[in-house]
């Protein structure tokens, strides 16, 4: 770019550029309903990452520690018969 030489924009034309930028309201509100997804989104994608990470931190112990009720080791099989 040489002195005094405008800065002219490769983008737009510059006959087409409107006077005002402004956004209607129904933009704003796509606009703010998809930053809220990405939001929940990233909730998801953090909470399924500790999952993998960690599996047995967000599961009940009463569910894996108490064993199977009446049965003994090696009975399991029967039972499902």
């Amino acid at each position: 770019m040489m002195e005094g030489e405008p800065f002219t924009s490769t983008l737009l034309p510059s006959g087409s550029v409107p006077p005002d930028f402004s956004i209607t309201l129904e933009q704003k509100t796509t606009f703010v309903f998809v930053i809220l997804l990405f939001i929940f989104l990233g909730i998801l994608i953090v909470r399924c990452f500790r999952i993998l990470l960690d599996p047995y931190r967000s599961m009940p112990t009463s569910t894996w520690a108490d064993g199977l009720d009446g049965l003994e080791k090696g009975q399991f099989d029967y039972a499902l018969a």
